[in-house]
């Protein structure tokens, strides 16, 4: 969620900050009660209202007004064979990744930190270092995966302890503030990584690369934001020659979770990522239906026999961290 110039007068500038937190996937926020914060959307929208006038006087190029970044990042080189190695990523995923009997993939983040983060560190590197224009798209998706999942555990280990990564806050100023008063925290804004001389947030691999660029709805299977309610983060890495596996694999385990989808009394419960971006499976309840019961074992589907509209939806934010 980023504040931009809002065309809204000032008495109603809190309800629209809440929905647009809303719309971007921030949980139950609330209305703005005290006068500090109210002071400070007043604040935030003087603000852009003098950004504004800048942009009358300052020439912005044409390029900039586009969304480069999916521009930048859309090529992929067709019938290419080169590969990226993501070994060390893999082995980092089966030694701390730890599946548990609840069907929930947990990260032992202590041990990770102590042993290995260097070791991540580094892998993100190359990664940086690396150039996804010359991979095909099976490896281009695989790329950006594996970087936004190493990227979001090495942020959570730098910050190690936390019980949420909403806990963690990599931003400054104001709209930082403001975020964390609604209990909407997180790093996803922050600029994180440099591909391609281009600096990248979470957000701008997720919304601006992987989800515009390849246009699946098994993307949201394939990220993992280290909290619980999220779909599982694997025991090994993505790879073009078997991602087409690897991602039919995460929407069944997820799907077929309480925490993904659960009938509860004839009514449909559903993870918040179907609600939050149900663009993506279809733009209606139908289009969700339709998709979960692509990937619904044989007890799921037959609860959801006759089911055709979603009663609710919830997310758990709290750390995927092994239980000790």
């Amino acid at each position: 969620m980023t504040l931009s110039v809002l065309p809204v007068s000032l008495s109603s500038a809190p309800a629209v900050l809440i929905k647009t937190a809303r719309q971007s996937g921030y949980a139950s926020v609330s209305a703005f009660g005290s006068v500090r914060l109210r002071v400070a959307v007043r604040a935030a929208l003087l603000g852009s209202v003098m950004v504004q006038a800048l942009c009358q006087i300052l020439p912005i190029p044409a390029a900039l007004a586009a969304n480069t970044i999916t521009d930048a990042f859309r090529p992929n080189a067709a019938g290419a064979t080169a590969t990226i190695d993501h070994s060390v990523w893999d082995q980092l995923l089966k030694t701390f990744v730890k599946p548990s009997p609840d069907g929930v993939n947990r990260v032992d983040y202590k041990a990770f930190k102590d042993s290995s983060h260097a070791v991540l560190k580094s892998y993100v590197a190359r990664l940086e270092a690396a150039d996804p224009g010359t991979l095909d798209r099976p490896e281009q998706f695989a790329f950006w995966a594996n970087l936004y999942n190493a990227k979001t555990i090495d942020i959570v280990l730098d910050h190690y302890p936390v019980a949420s990564i909403r806990d963690i806050s990599l931003e400054s100023g104001l709209f930082d503030f403001l975020k964390k008063s609604v209990g909407a925290g997180g790093p996803w804004k922050a600029e994180v990584v440099r591909v391609k001389g281009r600096a990248l947030s979470l957000d701008n691999i997720e919304h601006d690369i992987l989800r515009p660029v390849f246009k699946d709805p098994r993307v949201h299977y394939a990220v993992n934001c280290s909290s619980y309610g999220c779909p599982n983060l694997m025991t090994e890495a993505f790879t073009g020659a078997k991602l087409d596996m690897q991602l039919d694999a995460g929407a069944r385990a997820f799907v077929n979770h309480p925490r993904g989808i659960r009938v509860v009394d004839g009514s449909l419960m559903v993870s918040s990522i179907y609600s939050w971006f149900k663009a993506d499976f279809g733009g209606d309840d139908a289009g969700v239906l339709a998709h979960v019961r692509r990937y619904a074992a044989p007890p799921l589907a037959a609860k959801l026999d006759g089911v055709t509209a979603i009663g609710g939806h919830d997310y758990d934010w709290r750390l995927n961290d092994v239980q000790r």
